[in-house]
């Protein structure tokens, strides 16, 4: 169990020169801009810490939450101590979610304590007031990397689980839908080429769907494996070397390179056959009853794709999906009709979206989809199909009638924001809206 300091130790500490204290919170208080542009100045320079920090909207945020964070540190009203504590632990959680590297911030504390040092260098008891402040900043970073320490390593063993388990199919049917994947990029290419046709960018197998599937569902689920980066080294010889020499007027071998293309796509085939091995027979981490994913894989998965979106400059997209008056279902038609609702809801929802993407059941009635590689307007026009696709279908359930049900869905996309929970926030706003104007629509965060 993570150890945190004293409440009560670090009131006395902080107390016991309660005129010290006071000068020095005053000498903070006058000059929490400046060290809080220092920060960032200096971390900025950092190119890792780019990474983290470039987002305007982080910076405001964090601009803020650093000037209060400065202000609060020598606070000794009753009972902020206490406070002070569970602060220092939740922003150790949120870095732990979004990333950010414990010698980063311990970096931005040493830029801090140097220019408060500067500040005291010309105080009576300077001395004394910084080690006050020093030793509050170091019982604060202390408490932030337990904390990220202990969300870093939750985030590490649901990853780790989750590469265990057969996302939203059957294993033996994901690798045949697959198989046929590659199949069907392997007969329209050759037919192309047989043809005389040029195969341009956008036929290479890299962006096909199997290319899609396997840059963001094989490559989560099988990370691990040794055979995933020689199947991308053998997918971008593919589209690098060995189309191009199958052009109309590359002026090679194309008998040559005809054989040279059966044999690389072969080999991707064996990979993927070699990989899906590894899984065997094992199923779980779904819903059971709608076979979604479970929703306890949700971080793990949003923060992989915003962290490929942002280093590949790549679109993405989630949206929330929620069934109308499906407590009215429940109370109206009985619980074996509300099953079958969220049943059909599920199904509407994958024969909507690509197998790339991820289908969680976020709550009760409530599904969410990470769309990869999806800007918005292209997500609003799956939402859409998926709305219009629900609305038509006629359920029946228990003997009864046959009845339809609608849903409200809230789009949004990824801007840049490292934390997942700024993605699903937005799209979740965008759905309270779709509820709020009458429901069985689509609105955009």
């Amino acid at each position: 169990m993570m150890q945190t300091p004293n409440p009560t130790a670090l009131a006395v500490r902080v107390g016991e020169n309660g005129d010290a204290v006071a000068r020095v919170r005053a000498l903070i208080s006058d000059h929490a801009d400046s060290l809080v542009t220092a920060f960032y100045d200096t971390l900025l320079q950092d190119p890792e810490a780019k990474a983290f920090l470039h987002h305007s909207i982080v910076q405001e945020r964090l601009s803020r939450s650093l000037h209060d964070w400065l202000l609060g540190l020598l606070d000794t009203r009753e009972d902020m101590d206490a406070a002070f504590v569970a602060r220092q632990i939740k922003i150790g959680e949120v870095h732990a979610r979004i990333k950010i590297p414990v010698h980063l911030v311990m970096t931005g504390a040493s830029v801090l304590k140097a220019r408060i040092a500067d500040l005291l260098e010309t105080e009576e008891e300077g001395f004394g007031q910084f080690r006050l402040i020093n030793e509050r900043i170091d019982v604060a970073i202390r408490l932030m990397s337990q904390s990220y320490v202990k969300g870093t390593m939750n985030r590490a063993r649901l990853d780790e689980a989750y590469r265990l388990f057969s996302l939203d199919q059957d294993v033996n049917l994901e690798r045949e839908s697959q198989r046929a994947s590659l199949m069907e990029w392997g007969q329209k290419t050759l037919f192309r080429i047989l043809g005389n046709g040029a195969v341009d960018g956008r036929e290479a197998m890299a962006n096909s769907p199997f290319g899609l599937w396997i840059r963001h569902r094989a490559g989560f689920l099988f990370e691990t494996s040794p055979h995933l980066a020689a199947l991308n080294q053998a997918m971008a010889r593919i589209d690098g070397e060995l189309l191009p020499r199958l052009e109309p007027d590359s002026g090679g071998d194309r008998t040559e390179a005809l054989k040279a293309l059966q044999a690389a796509v072969e080999e991707v085939a064996y990979l993927l056959n070699e990989m899906f091995q590894v899984l065997g027979d094992m199923e779980a981490g779904r819903d059971p009853l709608t076979r979604a994913l479970n929703r306890r894989f949700l971080p793990s998965i949003l923060s992989r794709e915003i962290g490929f979106a942002n280093a590949n400059k790549s679109p993405l997209s989630v949206m929330l999906i929620d069934v109308d008056h499906f407590k009215s279902v429940n109370d109206t038609r009985g619980h074996q009709a509300g099953d079958e609702v969220l049943r059909q809801v599920a199904e509407a929802i994958t024969e909507n979206v690509r197998p790339s993407d991820f289908v969680f059941r976020y709550g009760g009635e409530e599904f969410l989809v990470v769309l990869v590689e999806t800007r918005q307007d292209q997500a609003m026009a799956i939402a859409e199909r998926v709305r219009a696709a629900l609305q038509g279908r006629a359920i029946k359930a228990g003997g009864v009638e046959t009845f339809s049900v609608t849903a409200s869905i809230g789009v949004a996309e990824h801007g840049g924001h490292p934390d997942e929970n700024y993605l699903i926030k937005a799209a979740d706003e965008a759905l309270y809206r779709a509820k709020q104007t009458g429901r069985n629509r689509v609105e955009r965060g």
